[in-house]
């Protein structure tokens, strides 16, 4: 299968940016793939090698099962290679199988049933999920989370808030039937929601009403020099201290908010590809390592706990990603398993090299587009 509190500040440098990188990228793949690999072994399949990277490998070891654990050169992902596959992407080594012995097919991963194959793939992408989840909720617990109520203190003159009718005092109860506990609720939806009308319930004098107004798009700069295009309303909120707290939750109740900012992200993710079908997203948003590389840089001078967040979200991308029906991916093998389960057997040998020779391509076009966005957006700062 294959995968695409504050300690200390990291220096601005290459190395300011190339550790921050390995941390956070190795962390989520070898979560990815030892998800594969734990339900192989569980379903009994010999696992040749578990890597960390691809290429020359750098440093190894043999376990006592003969599995190689091992660093490879180019980390830039991860596989683990089960016996029997021809190469890292799970691809089946046909000659080879046919060589095997009834007792050695039973040792591979394509000797073993549809579901327990489809089990082994999906492992993979849940085991990010789960990380997320866990990251989160970790976070939430050691840091608690600082919330504002979402309340309008002001209303920028001219903006859509005010033609839609808002007016400072007024409390923020929901979006679109999602609820709205505090202001970063509020402006987490509004920012992804550039161009899209919003159902808005507020509490005014006691009474409830409905305002709709749509988040006008805009460019703003954060703190690193980066330009984002973001929708905004026009409501500000009172930041003083009598409206800030801190609230603090059990490892039960963290966990639960772990799931939910998991699926916000999932959430947001299918928003924005929805977005760029119908032409009110840019592709200018997609990165590649060199995107990755930087913004992880960026984020460890903010502390450990802010790149160990960036970590849960780069993990549910990679895992969500690695779900899309595209060969090549964790979600090509499971469209293929789909398929067999319908008919009764597999796609002959000779559809699923042409599957594949598609998925390699679609794969590599992909990251070609990403990292030349990441080399336009490096030139544009």
């Amino acid at each position: 299968m294959e995968a695409l509190g504050q300690i200390g500040h990291f220096g601005t440098g290459t190395l300011g940016y190339l550790i921050p990188f390995l941390f956070v990228l190795t962390t989520v793949v070898f979560f990815h793939e030892l998800g594969h690999f734990l339900v192989a072994r569980w379903c009994g399949v010999k696992v040749k090698a578990f890597s960390i990277g691809f290429g020359p490998e750098l440093i190894g070891f043999n376990d006592r099962r003969g599995t190689r654990w091992k660093i490879s050169a180019i980390p830039l992902g991860g596989y683990v290679k089960f016996f029997g596959d021809e190469d890292v992407a799970s691809t089946p080594d046909h000659a080879a199988l046919d060589s095997l012995s009834e007792d050695e097919r039973r040792d591979t991963f394509f000797g073993k049933t549809v579901w327990q194959r489809a089990a082994i793939v999906a492992a993979g992408p849940f085991a990010n999920f789960l990380l997320s989840i866990v990251i989160f909720a970790t976070i939430f617990t050691l840091y608690g989370r600082e919330v504002t109520t979402a309340r309008v203190d002001q209303v920028v003159p001219g903006s859509v808030a005010e033609e839609a009718g808002f007016k400072p005092g007024d409390l923020i109860l929901s979006i679109d039937g999602s609820r709205i506990d505090t202001f970063n609720d509020l402006q987490r939806i509004v920012s992804t929601s550039a161009d899209l009308p919003l159902a808005v319930v507020i509490e005014r004098g006691g009474q409830q009403l409905t305002l709709s107004a749509t988040p006008q798009r805009r460019e703003v700069t954060d703190r690193f020099g980066n330009v984002h295009r973001i929708g905004q309303l026009g409501l500000s909120r009172d930041a003083s201290g009598s409206n800030v707290k801190v609230e603090r939750f059990s490892f039960p109740q963290a966990l639960v908010m772990g799931a939910q900012e998991t699926w916000f992200v999932v959430d947001r993710t299918f928003a924005y590809i929805g977005g760029l079908f119908a032409g009110r997203e840019s592709t200018d948003e997609l990165g590649g390592p060199i995107r990755v590389a930087q913004v992880s840089g960026q984020v460890a001078t903010l502390g450990f706990a802010a790149l160990v967040n960036l970590a849960a979200v780069l993990s549910v991308s990679i895992g969500l990603l690695n779900l899309f029906p595209v060969p090549m991916l964790d979600g090509g093998h499971l469209l293929f398993y789909a398929i067999e389960a319908i008919r009764g057997r597999p796609l002959s040998a000779r559809a699923q090299d042409i599957g594949f020779r598609i998925g390699l391509a679609a794969v590599v076009m992909l990251m070609l587009f990403t990292t030349w966005n990441d080399i336009v957006h490096l030139t544009s700062l």
